[in-house]
């Protein structure tokens, strides 16, 4: 039987994985969706301390209180926000994890934070400023109905997915995006599998060129552990395409994918 964390993005909890959990169970799988301290239904407990490592060490609970009496190891799942808490929990339980899996989510290094990754300074500048602005000063307040853009692509969630988000997204402590991610390089060797969704234009193609281009830092992407898997959807497939996700999160647990070569 294959053990699944999943974790999703910003301002979302456990309840974003209901379709995709709902499919993985159907095909045996032993599955458990994170709601990360004040998101979702523990939305009350977020604090002003409630940093990233809160939310690492809130994956890392449910690794340690997942029954592996019979030896079974867990695929960890991060999307877009939620590969920062799931890579520091890699860090400090790599001996219960058999592969890392990315959707549509960054590749944070050791000290990144998610403010620090953002391409442009001025999207950093307005995060703090909407939290500095928010009723406690210390939370991004959660997209409003007429703030779609700040779900980034949402192209095939239907419209009462969309609803959905709105009604159940809560504030994103700030100290969840400020802090850096620590990582020591322990789990820096387990199997990953990266899944683009490729709406907003990015696909394997863009892996290989960043491969070819030389950089040291891609040359992991060539790794044989290393596999990808495309999605012809937007940033949130949980919504848009859940089988489909479900699928791709099975085959990538079985080590399918493709794999990429230097060409250069």
């Amino acid at each position: 039987m294959t053990t699944f964390v999943l974790v999703s993005g910003g301002f979302t909890g456990g309840w974003a994985w209901r379709e995709v959990a709902a499919r993985l169970r159907r095909d045996g799988a032993e599955v458990y969706p994170v709601t990360l301290t004040g998101m979702g239904d523990r939305r009350h407990l977020a604090g002003p301390d409630t940093d990233l490592d809160t939310h690492v060490d809130d994956v890392v609970q449910v690794i340690d209180h997942i029954d592996h009496a019979d030896g079974r190891e867990v695929v960890l799942v991060g999307h877009c926000y939620g590969i920062f808490p799931v890579l520091g929990a890699a860090d400090r339980r790599p001996e219960r994890i058999s592969r890392v899996v990315y959707v549509d989510a960054p590749m944070p290094r050791d000290g990144d934070s998610v403010l620090s990754t953002l391409p442009d300074p001025a999207v950093s500048a307005m995060v703090r400023e909407r939290a500095a602005q928010s009723p406690d000063g210390r939370s991004v307040p959660a997209p409003a109905a007429g703030e779609r853009e700040i779900w980034g692509n949402v192209t095939g969630v239907p419209e009462e997915g969309l609803a959905r988000m709105v009604r159940l997204a809560a504030p994103q402590p700030l100290g969840t995006y400020a802090s850096p991610l620590r990582l020591t390089g322990a789990a820096a060797a387990l199997p990953s599998t990266g899944v683009f969704c490729t709406a907003a234009g990015f696909g394997i193609g863009m892996a290989q060129a960043a491969l070819d281009s030389g950089d040291p830092r891609f040359r992991v992407l060539a790794d044989p552990a290393v596999s990808f898997f495309e999605l012809g959807t937007g940033h949130w497939p949980m919504f848009s395409a859940p089988e489909e996700l479900a699928d791709v999160l099975v085959r990538a647990a079985a080590g399918e994918g493709v794999r990429l070569t230097p060409t250069a």
